[in-house]
């Protein structure tokens, strides 16, 4: 199997199959078999923070609906 990469991600996967003292290909198979892995299991990134919904108590009840007027007041201020 050939796999073609941009010059920049190969970059980064040397560096890290270097500072773990692997080889590229042995990098590659750990992604790809955690790729795998996450992919068979039906894993979505809503089921891995699902246990964390709901669970802060406090603080301001309507921040998100009131969120674009307050960075406009930010903004105002900071003009000043």
């Amino acid at each position: 199997m050939a796999l073609r990469l941009d010059e920049e991600t190969r970059a980064k996967i040397v560096r890290i199959a270097r500072r773990k003292g692997e080889t590229m290909s042995g990098v590659i198979r750990e992604a790809v078999a955690a790729w795998v892995e996450r992919e068979e299991s039906g894993e979505t990134p809503w089921k891995l923070v699902a246990d964390l919904a709901g669970c802060v108590d406090g603080g301001d009840p309507d921040r998100s609906s009131r969120g674009g007027r307050r960075v406009a007041e930010l903004l105002r201020a900071r003009r000043r």
